[in-house]
């Protein structure tokens, strides 16, 4: 049961409507309409209607996400990879159902988000897929990582990669927070990944 009050996008505040165009007028909007957002009562899905709540902060971490979503130095398949290692440490449901989707969607092969659900290493289906795995899971569980997985993770992704997988890990980290204090269900008919 969400612990937040739904809002339905055809009834808010003038701050709440800009946050609203921002996100689905932005990049992860492009040619999709609005209700690949909303649930059927019209409000909005994920993080974004507890962000409605508090739009200043909303529209700035809404941009941080659309900024690691699309401006990543990260192949597309490691982005989706080090974000659903997130969703797994969290057990963040809505995480896990959106970001796997897109992940598959993006390239990522089934058997490494097999892997990752089940908590077990990931065949390396494409250079970086252990290494970024580890990255995230030292990151999460020791809050460091070691040389050997720094070396090899920054081998495969640089600088910016690696500052851009940092803050990746950091952004989703929030959004998973987010979305299990306020209990944001999954849409109509999903089955949730993890049993609670």
């Amino acid at each position: 049961m969400p612990r937040i009050p739904r809002l339905p996008v055809n009834d808010l505040t003038a701050d709440q409507n800009a946050l609203v165009q921002s996100i689905t007028g932005g990049k992860r909007g492009a040619g999709r309409p609005i209700e690949d957002f909303t649930y059927g009562d019209g409000s909005l899905r994920g993080p974004f209607n507890a962000w409605l709540h508090s739009p200043a902060t909303g529209e700035r971490a809404q941009k941080l996400g659309e900024s690691l979503r699309f401006d990543n130095a990260m192949p597309p398949t490691l982005r989706e990879l080090a974000i659903i290692c997130v969703a797994v440490h969290w057990r963040a449901q809505y995480e896990w159902w959106a970001h796997a989707r897109i992940g598959l969607k993006e390239g990522l092969a089934s058997e490494v988000v097999d892997a990752i659900k089940a908590g077990e290493t990931p065949p390396e289906t494409e250079p970086g897929v252990q290494a970024v795995t580890a990255f995230v899971k030292e990151t999460l569980t020791d809050r460091r990582v070691t040389d050997a997985t720094y070396a090899a993770t920054h081998g495969r992704l640089g600088d910016q990669g690696v500052v851009d997988l940092v803050s990746t890990i950091g952004y989703y980290c929030m959004v998973s927070a987010t979305l299990n204090v306020f209990q944001v269900p999954l849409p109509e008919g999903e089955t949730p990944p993890f049993a609670e």
